[in-house]
């Protein structure tokens, strides 16, 4: 049989696959095993403390019954449930968190995602995506403003008209305007993505509340 042609190709075969295996999966393991990952909490930062609380000044009432006041546990819990409406409603399907070294993703998305970006556990598992029928959202943080993500996930095509995005209108009280705790607690998560880069939109803007201990 190993003589043959298809017993090569089936040695091949193996030996490719164990290749494959090694060098993806077992190498990668042994590299960052001892890589510390972060809590929730130790994600938070000053660039997303300033976006969770600017949604409580945007949309007092709403946070102010879903969060009560802008602290950081309570972006912990944000972040947390925000993720977790993310993976229900299906957003993974459409929108990847994983910009590949491949097909010049990096001309496209930004730079190739580095490990250490994923060793917390809001990325765990990884968001790597099915497909790309929307953008790659592995750095959307920081891009739009609250008040944008907030008609953007009520009423897609309101910002753009060609947007195969669905509504998700049962993320609000009726309006775009008032966003219920699931609303608020996606844009969290939403615009936490890539608030761990000093390229994070508006930075220059944000330094001056680094002071305030976030």
């Amino acid at each position: 049989m190993f003589e043959s042609k298809s017993g090569i190709l089936f040695i091949a075969g193996v030996g490719f696959f164990a290749f494959a295996f090694l060098s993806n999966v077992v190498v990668p393991v042994l590299m960052f095993q001892d890589l510390p990952e972060e809590t929730i909490k130790q994600t938070i930062n000053s660039r997303i403390m300033y976006q969770f609380s600017e949604l409580s000044r945007r949309y007092p009432e709403p946070f102010r019954d879903a969060f009560g006041e802008p602290t950081v546990d309570g972006c912990a819990d944000a972040l947390q449930l925000g993720r977790q409406v993310y993976i229900g409603e299906g957003c993974w399907h459409c929108h990847s968190q994983f910009v590949r070294p491949v097909s010049n993703e990096s001309r496209r998305w930004g730079k190739v995602a580095e490990t250490w970006e994923y060793q917390n556990a809001l990325q765990r598992p990884v968001m790597f995506g099915t497909r790309r029928v929307g953008p790659d959202l592995s750095r959307q943080g920081g891009r739009h403003g609250n008040d944008w993500h907030a008609v953007h996930f009520y009423n897609p095509q309101t910002l753009l008209p060609d947007s195969p995005m669905p509504e998700y209108p049962w993320l609000f009280h009726g309006a775009p305007d008032k966003p219920n705790k699931r609303g608020l607690a996606l844009i969290t998560y939403v615009q936490w993505l890539g608030s761990w880069l000093d390229s994070y939109p508006y930075y220059e803007e944000l330094k001056s509340i680094q002071s305030e201990g976030y």
